[in-house]
């Protein structure tokens, strides 16, 4: 039942939250008629998922089960209701507060809810609902980011906005009737100590967790170079219909996505080195996709890539989601509000070093450049890995 609930919750969480970036972008755009006011825009709702990283652990040891989930999915429909009833001069002020609001309450969402999973769902069936998770997420964001355009075409932005809102509205009702199972008291008194000490000890005794939120950070960059090449290149292979390209290139991608999260969850072998050498497998599929990707100088071929490309990240999401939940519940909260983060830093950074790069170079250039950063952090990663087995096995075995 509540696998069920919190996958469709999701579904149309993600759907309403790639609806209003679609939609948001777009209006601002059309109000200020400024390149400078869309940077700003997106630059807020960066920065709210940061400010959200930095507080998540500290609130969900304080407040913690469904009430905050169905807070902030109600702050949300509430900020997108001001732009119905705010008139038009308020609006352009605002809109930065609203874009903060918004990438806050998407953030702190997804740290509750990741964090939380293990309280909700059976050990054993947490792969599988990370799997249907992933795929409801990608099938939300081909459906929000497809749809978003025709609906602003077909009924203005106001429907949109009030249908964005109902959105949230359905997501926190789908929310309420969770059943949480209790956190244990031992594991909750450590909020007391200091949280980031905590992590920063944990990670210590658990390296290949923060192997693979190194690799986590690093992919984000490269991340953040596609995302910023991805309406540059679709221009460039078809200039009358870049529109529909990156439509069709998104939805290729994210199909890879699904169905590589539907590969993960019914791979054999389901233990921690499993997960994490599934994770490492995935992040090089994919950015040795999206690096074949960006080389091709045809729609065929961009398609035909983009499908790996999807594969790993969806086999790495499911197996990063899967094995981070297992850690215990007093790490497991710091550790997912880090990688927002991680997330977060690493994809607005990026945005902004990648960007200056598409003056200069070629797109497949730039992406092969910030693609390689973690296939380069993966090899660093492996090495030490070698090193760390090699000095093992050398050292003397204690006399008993």
């Amino acid at each position: 039942m509540n696998a069920r609930l919190i996958i469709t919750a999701r579904l149309i969480s993600d759907f309403g939250a790639f609806l209003n970036m679609v939609a948001l972008a777009t209006y601002v755009y059309l109000l200020s008629n400024s390149a400078m006011s869309v940077g700003v825009f997106l630059a807020s709702r960066v920065g709210g998922g940061i400010f959200a990283s930095l507080i998540g652990t500290r609130f969900y040891r304080r407040w913690s089960g469904r009430v905050p989930l169905i807070a902030f999915d109600l702050l949300r429909a509430a900020l997108l209701g001001l732009l119905l009833i705010l008139p038009l001069s308020q609006q352009a002020l605002l809109l930065p507060v609203i874009a903060f609001g918004l990438g806050f309450g998407n953030s702190m969402f997804a740290i509750g809810l990741n964090s939380q999973l293990p309280r909700l769902i059976e050990p054993a069936q947490l792969l599988k609902t990370n799997a249907w998770i992933t795929s409801a997420s990608s099938a939300a964001m081909v459906g929000g980011s497809l749809v978003s355009g025709l609906l602003v075409a077909a009924f203005g932005f106001e429907t949109v906005f009030a249908l964005n809102a109902l959105t949230y509205v359905l997501a926190a009702l789908l929310i309420a009737p969770l059943r949480f199972v209790a956190a244990e008291v031992s594991e909750q008194s450590t909020s007391e100590r200091g949280e980031w000490s905590a992590l920063k000890q944990g990670l210590r005794s658990a390296p290949v967790i923060a192997a693979m939120l190194a690799v986590t950070m690093a992919d984000t960059l490269g991340s953040a170079a596609h995302n910023v090449g991805f309406p540059i290149i679709s221009r460039l292979l078809t200039p009358d219909s870049a529109s529909t390209t990156l439509g069709l290139m998104l939805a290729v991608w994210a199909s890879g996505k699904l169905l590589g999260a539907r590969i993960a969850s019914r791979l054999k072998g389901t233990d921690n080195r499993d997960l994490e050498r599934r994770y490492f497998l995935g992040v090089a599929l994919m950015s040795c996709g999206f690096i074949l990707m960006f080389q091709q100088h045809s729609l065929l071929g961009l398609l035909l890539f983009s499908l790996p490309a999807g594969l790993g990240d969806g086999v790495s999401e499911v197996s990063l989601m899967s094995r981070l939940q297992r850690e215990p519940e007093h790490l497991r909260l710091p550790i997912f509000s880090f990688l927002t983060l991680l997330q977060m830093t690493g994809f607005g950074v990026g945005m902004l070093i990648a960007a200056p790069f598409y003056g200069w170079w070629t797109p497949g250039a730039v992406v092969m450049l910030f693609h390689g950063i973690p296939l380069g952090t993966l090899l660093a990663v492996k090495g030490l890995a070698l090193r760390r087995g090699r000095v093992a096995r050398s050292s003397p075995t204690p006399v008993p």
